[in-house]
This record gives structure tokens, C-alpha cells and sequence, in this order.
């Protein structure tokens, strides 16, 4: 396994590419509301994106059909945009990838529309610290799975539980590179993190099982007990003094 390790340029190139993701995150999370539809979020993305001059990285990607990933409830990742109308007590999850000369940005984060459910919230205040405690242990001379390890742990401490079949990715000129990014496993393992990589860490975390489906989209990503998920994810970079999160708003 080659991880490719990025120059100061590129770097650089990165950090504008996510810093256009982390706006268009940002305003599409912020029109989410009841009434609206997932398809006109979408398009809110794509709108973005295109004022921007750049072009979303998910769109056409191994024949995906739109702009951002919108999950609700029990759709874990990779729910297509369409017609669905956004409900109080539904869970949104929005995934966005910017493409920008040359360089990919992805984020992700969960909406609560209304939500009072207390288990429901528990869940996506443990995905968010499962996140922020990924990024605390990525650091130079860390291994990768300290950062699987820590999701895991994370999660569990919450009684949730974590995504086995999708995982996390290195992220650069291609939207997807080495290394995968498990968001479970044990510590100390795995390569060591050396400054140039760049990764998107991502948890995916469930309210039930861990257990996932796949529906007849052959995209959307569905929890098998129909308890809800949450998603957060940011794009980051290991550093010579640190970490960098290149798509933090």
C-alpha cells in the first residue's frame, strides 16, 4: 500500500478545494428544514459549487446521480436526492465533495430537524465526539488505526455502535486514495502517520446494530434494524506540528 504524501503546493491546493466544501456544507446544512426535499438541497449543491467554478466530486462518480449524499433516518450514507420532503424528528445527514484544479474536498455532517427524541440525540452528539476525538489522536508518528480505535471506543462508550462495510479514505488529486480509514479495530496498528498525508475521517455510527443493507439503488446505505445513523466526517492534514482540518468552516 502506497500513501501518497503531499507537497506544500498541494497542500496548498487542497486547503482551497475544502474550504469550498466546508461552505457548501455549511449553507446547505443551514436551508435544511421542514417542507424541504432532498432534491432541492441538491440543487442548492449544485448551484454553490457551480458559482464557485468548480464541480462536485461525487457527481458521475461510478455513475452516482447527483451533487451531495442526503441520508435520513435509517439511510446510513449515499441516500440519492429526489422528492423526499424533510419531516420534524428527521435526522439529516449531507456528504459533499468539492473538485477544484486538481484537488478533491469531502465533508460531511448530520442535521436534527426538530429532534426531542433523547436517544436520537445521544446518538449524533457521540458521532460529532467520535469525529473530534479522531482528530485529537491524528498526529505524526500515530498509527492509523489509533484514530479507528479511538471512533470505536468513542461510539461504544455512547451504547452505539459503529459502520464495519464503508470506512474513511486518503483523499487528494483522486477522491479516493490510500490509506483506508476503519472507524474500528485496535490500536496501535497499521501505518504511521507521516506528515503530506492527507485523509477524510469519517464515523459512521448507529443507534442499533452495526449491521448495514444495501437498497435496489444500489447506493443507499440502510441500517438492516431501521434504527438511525449518524455521519460526520472532515478532510485533514498530518503535519510536520501537527494536524491541519483543511474543511472546517
Amino acid at each position: 500500500m502506497k500513501i501518497p504524501l503531499k507537497s506544500a503546493a498541494e497542500l496548498e491546493g487542497m486547503r482551497v478545494s475544502c474550504r469550498m466544501t466546508a461552505e457548501v456544507l455549511g449553507r446547505v446544512a443551514a436551508a435544511v428544514q421542514p417542507g424541504v426535499t432532498t432534491g432541492e438541497l441538491d440543487e442548492l449543491a449544485r448551484k454553490l459549487i457551480a458559482d464557485m467554478r468548480a464541480r462536485p466530486s461525487f457527481l458521475g462518480y461510478r455513475g452516482y446521480p447527483a451533487a451531495m449524499c442526503i441520508s435520513v433516518n435509517d439511510e446510513v450514507i449515499h441516500g440519492i436526492p429526489g422528492r423526499r420532503v424533510v419531516m420534524p424528528g428527521d435526522v439529516v445527514s449531507l456528504d459533499v465533495g468539492v473538485y477544484y484544479r486538481g484537488f478533491h474536498g469531502d465533508s460531511a455532517t448530520t442535521v436534527m430537524v426538530g429532534v426531542v427524541d433523547p436517544d436520537v440525540i445521544r446518538l449524533v452528539e457521540a458521532t460529532r465526539r467520535a469525529l473530534e476525538a479522531a482528530l485529537a489522536v491524528a498526529r505524526p508518528g500515530a498509527r492509523l488505526s489509533d484514530v479507528s480505535h479511538i471512533v470505536e471506543t468513542t461510539a461504544k462508550s455512547a451504547g452505539c455502535s459503529v459502520v464495519r462495510e464503508f470506512v474513511g479514505h486518503g483523499i487528494g488529486r483522486e477522491l479516493h486514495e490510500e490509506p483506508q480509514v476503519a472507524n474500528f479495530g485496535a490500536a496501535g496498528r497499521g501505518p504511521v502517520l507521516r506528515p503530506g498525508m492527507t485523509l477524510a475521517i469519517e464515523p459512521m455510527v448507529n443507534l442499533g446494530r452495526p449491521e448495514v443493507s444495501v437498497l435496489d439503488d444500489k447506493w443507499t446505505v440502510v441500517t438492516r434494524d431501521g434504527q438511525p445513523s449518524a455521519h460526520f466526517e472532515h478532510t485533514v492534514a498530518v503535519l510536520e506540528g501537527g494536524m491541519e482540518i483543511l474543511s472546517r468552516a
